[in-house]
């Protein structure tokens, strides 16, 4: 009997021997093996193989940032390591040939596939799991039925908020988010690691451990076309992609996300509105914001608003950042924030690509900055603005220690090597470090690197490249250990 009454089984059989050809040739697809591995890859296998634990691993990222390529990337390391290939199952759900099939039916047609009697010690991978309607449901049912089976599945970002939001997964799902590329990632695929070397900077009265550039105008060739084309491994590696960056992120990630997932998961009626809007806070990603103005330039009422931020940070395109005071104390009222682009290569795909001249640079250094900080789970960040008397003062970036509410540190993000040379300019920077009793503060630049002291301060200034490098290198460094 055939299980889907639309489709013969025959037909489906064929499409599964199709998409695991290591069934046959213990091989992957060239097209993917040939691919350079993510960074994050090191970070994402142990969970592939972990089995002491009980819980399936769900894949998370916005459009386009290689989760099929690193699902692909764990099986063929699972071959490599003589993993018996038939009990490996790849399954792109979003393929229109499994839409009347339950992920058990899809199973039972594997293990028909390879006159398989159970599914003990199988890796079962669903590629585009969002596409199955109530899929946490479904795959809870899967590790609770199958308890010596390993499911692992990838999914839109779109589709991580109302999986946090359900309990449906409690206790049944281990989670792993792929964000865009680091600026690290980005210089690793483009086989660019020989222009960074390890050595030290000077901040405060510390000498610590830092990669550094032989070639800084090497580097920030590559740091510009990262701003613009560099969050997609596709993008990075292909010159024909980054010739139609409109045509291909714009359609592929941007429309996608929304038109069709946002709508349909939060029942957005007015979809051009939510596009009108998000092209609107991606021109001016970096600046500062509050309800009542967005409102205004946008034509949105409040309450609208508030719920587009919340699904567009949910799918991963935007970051809010909140502020502090001088002293680091939140405000009661949120009245104005910031909003930055995920990923300063969107703006790229909705507008035109910069050079390093263009007014636009400071506020996508600033972005791209940030994109790397986001890497970082549960980093408290916000930015610091405040009015005395008649003067007033803001600092880029400020971390908070939670629980002692006070700042950790600052950074002054500037594409400009102006402060190294006149770093008594830095009033803000300098009014902040005093009030809260700092002595040293970081201040990025172009191409100057250095300390400069002032009032008692010491201010270590690094090209905003280098700077960026770090972020993702020491993120990584942390998730490993």
């Amino acid at each position: 009997m055939s299980i889907s009454s639309l489709i013969p089984t025959g037909k489906i059989v064929e499409r599964l021997r199709y998409e695991n050809p290591w069934w046959l040739n213990k091989q992957i697809p060239e097209a993917y093996s040939s691919m350079a591995k993510r960074l994050y890859f090191s970070l994402f296998y142990p969970y592939v193989i972990e089995k002491s634990v009980r819980r399936a691993l769900v894949l998370m990222g916005p459009r386009r940032v290689g989760k099929t390529v690193m699902l692909f990337h764990s099986i063929h390391q699972l071959l490599t390591e003589n993993v018996n290939p038939h009990k490996i199952f790849f399954i792109g759900i979003d393929n229109p040939i499994y839409v009347h099939l339950s992920l058990e039916d899809i199973l039972n047609l594997c293990k028909q596939s390879l006159n398989q009697s159970n599914l003990n010690d199988c890796l079962v991978f669903f590629d585009e799991i969002q596409y199955l309607k109530d899929w946490e449901r479904h795959l809870k049912v899967l590790v609770d039925s199958y308890p010596e089976t390993k499911f692992i599945v990838s999914g839109s970002a779109a589709a991580a908020l109302k999986w946090h939001n359900t309990e449906s997964g409690a206790g049944r799902f281990t989670h792993f988010m792929l964000p865009p590329l680091t600026f690290q990632e980005y210089i690793h695929l483009k086989n660019m690691n020989h222009l960074m070397y390890n050595g030290k900077i000077n901040y405060g009265d510390n000498q610590i451990p830092y990669c550094l550039t032989h070639d800084i105008k090497a580097l920030n060739k590559e740091f510009v076309h990262y701003l613009n084309f560099g969050g997609y491994p596709e993008v990075v590696l292909s010159e024909k992609i980054q010739s139609d960056m409109g045509r291909y992120v714009k359609s592929d990630i941007v429309d996608k996300v929304l038109l069709r997932d946002l709508p349909s998961l939060y029942g957005i009626k007015d979809v051009q509105e939510l596009n009108r809007f998000f092209t609107y806070i991606a021109y001016n990603t970096g600046n500062e914001f509050s309800y009542e103005t967005m409102s205004k330039e946008s034509g949105i009422q409040k309450e609208t608003l508030k719920k587009y931020l919340e699904y567009l940070e949910a799918a991963f395109l935007i970051k809010v950042l909140n502020k502090v005071d001088v002293n680091a104390k939140r405000l009661k009222r949120v009245t104005s924030f910031k909003v930055y682009l995920t990923n300063p290569s969107l703006r790229t795909a909705l507008f035109s690509p910069i050079i390093e001249t263009d007014n636009e640079m400071g506020n996508m250094v600033e972005t791209a900055v940030l994109s790397q900080w986001m890497h970082r789970e549960k980093l408290d960040l916000t930015y610091a603005r405040w009015k005395e008397g008649r003067s007033e003062g803001e600092v880029d970036l400020v971390l908070v220690d939670d629980k002692k509410y006070r700042p950790v540190w600052g950074v002054e993000i500037k594409w400009s090597n102006r402060y190294f040379d006149k770093p008594n300019e830095l009033k803000s920077l300098i009014h902040f470090c005093k009030s809260n009793n700092f002595k040293q503060a970081l201040v990025t630049s172009i191409n100057q690197s250095g300390v400069k002291q002032i009032d008692n301060l010491v201010f270590s200034f690094l090209p905003a490249s280098v700077y960026s490098y770090n972020i993702g290198d020491i993120t990584l460094k942390m998730k490993t250990n």
